[in-house]
């Protein structure tokens, strides 16, 4: 045992390098202006090539902080949310304030948010403000509401805002309108930017519907809600992150013509239209893409070309539109002239981008303020951008052309404060009226009932809204009326009811013949998918294959989408796996089904002219008819890669929780390798019978939350058999041999990496080869004088 004074040296000098740590931390923090901070965590964690400081110890935090506001290891069951910040997280019932040393000047601050279990505390409760300096940035914010707006178990949310006396002060305060509120932040990112970035002090921005233009300046924080890139298949960044594709939020009867100038001709010719920083707010490769309307003049004096963005009303937007013509046949003046539209107000009478511009393959933006205002009972609505030819120019191409789309918030910090100040009247003057309405009962009454009457019309007018019609891009896909669905569908009978997605419902039909089953699937008007699903679906009615479910038709009438499909009278996998609604597959059964999956997903990885890549495997979506045939079902999210020279399509993130590849989730590009990934999880579902995400385990914050984690921690320790289905074990049939094989598979399909998992034809090949050696086992057990090769030989 060492001497008590060796023990205080030691300590000491452990205090004493903790302190120097973090006195040169804060030194090289003060002079680079950039601060990665990991909140409930010590130390530094080293991720992706980048440093991350934890909160605990650190300056950042006042020396009597707090002790009650706890930090808290988060189980990172949530494979797909990158470690780092996300492993840990800070939560308090009480407000708290980190400090940061910044100059003076426009800084970017991002802050990560895991929608996760914390302590077992009920998620709504997690309601809380974030104030930076002067700005609220956010107010009685509940981030588990966010991530099911995004679909998201994680996300982000960025600002732009102006440090003033060279500190910046971080408070996160849980809201006092809730019994008992907390507060929780994962991570903080922040940086300084150049301020002419978006801050034109001495150049109003266009106020449309207004007729003075609008400054940008200090007054106002920034959130950068969207950043765009008009057209698909190229990868565009820069200081903020990855920008998203258009394909989510275009909303035309016709996606248009895509632009994508893969050997460029000559360099961009950068003029006084860019700025230096420019990486800030627009990279060059955002340029080399662009949707136009097509060659098709009289079709597109038809339609618009039409995005449409859900953001939150009673707010400024700052909409950024960026142009470059890049087309080789617009080269001069007055050949491609449009009109620009945001909300219905116009933007632009006669935009011309080569006369803007001043030459072809020069790019330009244009700036916008648009204002959304608040209606009663919607917090959120729909910013359309519309672009439309404008023939009164007589230009030579009836056309338009957009690359890029940002929008950004505007929030006065004043106004702020006042629309606080106004809830606090609202709910004082609803205090005294109620003294007042108890004396005049009769005209509580009267408005009531014009309350009644005002949202029966509303209700009226939002269900008469026409949706655009579906365009049929391939073969004849047939239309069916509304009245033939209803006679299918005893008029959607609930009896008939056989499942339902995030579509819609989904019900059990008999054709006109009054033979011939179907499955028809209804839209839900309340579902966050809809007519672009429904489209979507139709674009992939001339697949053709055994192994994927045919669609037979469509009706679209009135706010109608209802899409035909041919029954599967045995319903999904997963119904047969663990949801107990149908008898135990046998093993064999199991693998026969896991094989004819792989062919269907391999005839659209390379059986069509280009490849698809599905975005939702899932047990769910692997459908079996009468004699238990494996059918893939729902392309509603699918996406076509548009060439061989494409390895991946950039897009948001879209699919099922527990199946989704954690390399889409980073980097948000999708390839075949995610149907690969995802369908690796299927494999080990099959196996172990089990869903890919087990609501029990959460609940209990237990370590098998996910399965693809479970899987391969059991493969990791040798446990292989822990995963495998108690029935499949009571049944006795599943060979060592071929469960090697297949839990090899599975964990190959599981790799983090794009490039380290096998092509789904790999993956076929070995499936076939295992299954041909269980049906020679099984055999062999029959016939024992039957000669069979060994293992090793089939599986080569």
């Amino acid at each position: 045992m060492k001497e008590p004074h060796v023990l205080e040296s030691i300590n000491f000098a452990n205090s004493f390098v903790q302190h120097l740590f973090f006195f040169f931390l804060f030194l090289i923090l003060t002079t680079a202006d950039k601060i990665l901070l990991n909140c409930g965590s010590s130390g530094a964690s080293p991720f992706n090539g980048v440093n991350w400081v934890g909160d605990i110890g650190s300056s950042f935090l006042p020396p009597d902080y707090d002790k009650s506001s706890s930090t808290l290891l988060v189980s990172n069951t949530d494979t797909i949310a990158p470690k780092v910040p996300f492993s840990t997280a800070r939560i308090t019932h009480s407000p708290f304030t980190y400090s940061f040393p910044f100059s003076p000047g426009l800084i970017f601050i991002r802050i990560y948010f895991l929608s996760s279990l914390y302590s077992r505390m009920n998620p709504s409760k997690a309601c809380f403000s974030v104030k930076a300096g002067n700005y609220t940035l956010v107010s009685n914010f509940n981030p588990s509401v966010s991530a099911q707006d995004l679909n998201l178990p994680y996300f982000t949310k960025d600002f732009l805002i102006t440090v003033i006396q060279g500190n910046l002060n971080i408070t996160i305060t849980p809201s006092p309108l809730v019994s008992k509120a907390f507060a929780f932040v994962s991570g903080i990112e922040i940086f300084s930017v150049p301020r002419n970035i978006y801050f034109r002090d001495s150049n109003p921005v266009p106020f449309l519907g207004h007729q003075d233009s609008l400054f940008i300046n200090d007054e106002y924080a920034l959130e950068m809600l969207y950043r765009v890139s008009v057209g698909e298949g190229v990868t565009v960044e820069n200081a903020f992150g990855t920008w998203l594709d258009d394909f989510k939020y275009i909303s035309s009867l016709q996606y248009g013509s895509v632009l994508n100038i893969n050997h460029r001709p000559i360099d961009l010719n950068y003029t006084t239209f860019t700025s230096k920083d420019y990486n800030y707010s627009a990279p060059s490769e955002l340029y080399w893409t662009a949707r136009t309307m097509g060659s098709n003049g009289d079709a597109n004096m038809r339609y618009n070309l039409t995005w449409s963005f859900p953001v939150d009303s009673g707010f400024k937007y700052l909409v950024r539109l960026h142009f470059c013509e890049i087309s080789m046949e617009v080269t001069l003046a007055r050949q491609r002239v449009f009109k620009v539209y945001i909300n219905n107000q116009t933007a632009e009478e006669q935009m011309d981008v080569v006369a803007l511009a001043g030459a072809p393959f020069t790019p330009l933006y244009r700036d916008y303020v648009a204002m959304v205002p608040m209606e009663s009972g919607r917090r959120r609505k729909d910013m359309w951008i519309t672009l439309h030819p404008d023939l009164d120019a007589k230009p030579k191409y009836a056309d338009a052309i957009l690359n890029g789309i940002e929008i950004i918030k505007l929030s006065s910090n004043n106004n702020l404060s006042a629309s606080f100040q106004l809830k606090k009247e609202e709910r004082r003057k609803k205090l005294s009226g109620v003294v007042v309405v108890a004396g005049t009962l009769g005209a509580v009454l009267g408005l009531l009932i014009a309350i009644f009457i005002l949202i029966r019309r509303a209700r009226k007018c939002e269900t008469t809204r026409v949706l655009p019609q579906v365009t049929v891009t391939s073969g004849h896909c047939h239309r069916f009326t509304l009245a033939e669905i209803g006679r299918a569908t005893s008029n959607f009978s609930e009896a008939l009811v056989i499942g339902e997605g995030g579509f819609g419902k989904v019900y059990k039909g008999i054709m006109h013949d009054g033979v011939t089953p179907v499955a028809i699937k209804r839209s839900n008007p309340k579902s966050r998918q809809g007519f672009k699903e429904f489209q979507n679906e139709i674009n992939f009615f001339s697949f053709s294959h055994m192994n994927l479910v045919s669609l037979l038709g469509y009706c679209q009438e009135a706010n109608e989408l209802v899409l035909v499909y041919e029954y599967m009278a045995q319903g999904t996998l997963c119904d047969h796996l663990y949801k107990k609604q149908k008898q135990p597959l046998p093993w064999i059964q199991r693998l026969k089904i896991c094989v004819g999956a792989a062919r269907g997903l391999h005839y659209l990885h390379t059986g069509t002219r280009h490849p698809v890549i599905h975005r939702d495997i899932k047990s769910g979506n692997i459908l079996l008819d009468q004699n238990l045939e494996a059918k893939i079902a729902d392309f509603g999210l699918s996406k076509i890669v548009p060439s061989v020279y494409h390895t991946h399509v950039s897009t948001e993130v879209k699919g099922t929780f527990g199946y989704l590849d954690p390399e889409y989730y980073k980097r948000r590009k999708v390839s075949e390798k995610s149907d690969v990934y995802s369908f690796g999880v299927v494999l080990f579902e099959v196996l172990s019978g089990r869903a890919a995400v087990n609501a029990v385990a959460v609940e209990e914050e237990s370590e098998k939350v996910g399965l693809a984690v479970w899987a391969m921690h059991c493969y990791q320790c040798g446990t292989i058999d822990q995963l495998v289905d108690p029935y499949l074990e009571l049944e006795g049939k599943v060979k060592s041999e071929c469960l090697m094989g297949f839990v090899d598979i599975g964990i190959q399909c599981l790799a983090n990496r794009f490039a380290e998992r096998p092509t789904v034809g790999e993956v076929l090949s070995n499936l076939e080869k295992i299954l041909s050696l269980q049906v020679s086992l099984e055999e062999q057990e029959i016939n024992t004088n039957q000669f069979i090769p060994d293992a090793e030989t089939i599986l080569q």
